[in-house]
This record gives structure tokens, sequence and C-alpha cells, in this order.
């Protein structure tokens, strides 16, 4: 059985949380492929809302694993 990242499941759930502004138990309890879903929702939200060639807000699909840093 292989594990989702944790460094992943952190990212979803942040982006999930902040434009949704959900708490932490309700995204947890999303379904793996749910939770995936919700942030492609968001990405397209914010690709429809900034059609800018520049894409100043990026696609949490897009992200590079460890590319960003959220800690301090």
């Amino acid at each position: 059985m292989r594990l989702y990242p944790e460094d992943e499941l952190y990212k979803e759930m942040s982006f999930i949380s902040y434009y949704f502004h959900w708490s932490e138990d309700s995204v947890l309890a999303l379904e793996h492929r749910e939770r995936r879903k919700w942030c492609s929702e968001i990405s397209g939200i914010n690709a429809s809302l900034n059609p800018s060639k520049e894409k100043k807000e990026k696609s949490i699909l897009d992200m590079k694993p460890g590319k960003y840093n959220f800690g301090g």
C-alpha cells in the first residue's frame, strides 16, 4: 500500500482551506480524489478570474513538490 505524500496533502489542504475557508477536519474528511477535484475546481476559478498570460495565480496541480516553502 502506497501512502500519499504528507507534503502534498498539506498543500492541498492549505489550498482548499485558503479559498473556501473550510476547517481542517472538513478537508481531511475528503477522499483523495474528491480533494484533488476541489483543487482543480479552485484552480479553474482562478484561471477564469485572472485570464492573464502571466498566470499570477498558479494551479496547485502545477506545483512541483518541494518548490514552495510554506513554513516561516
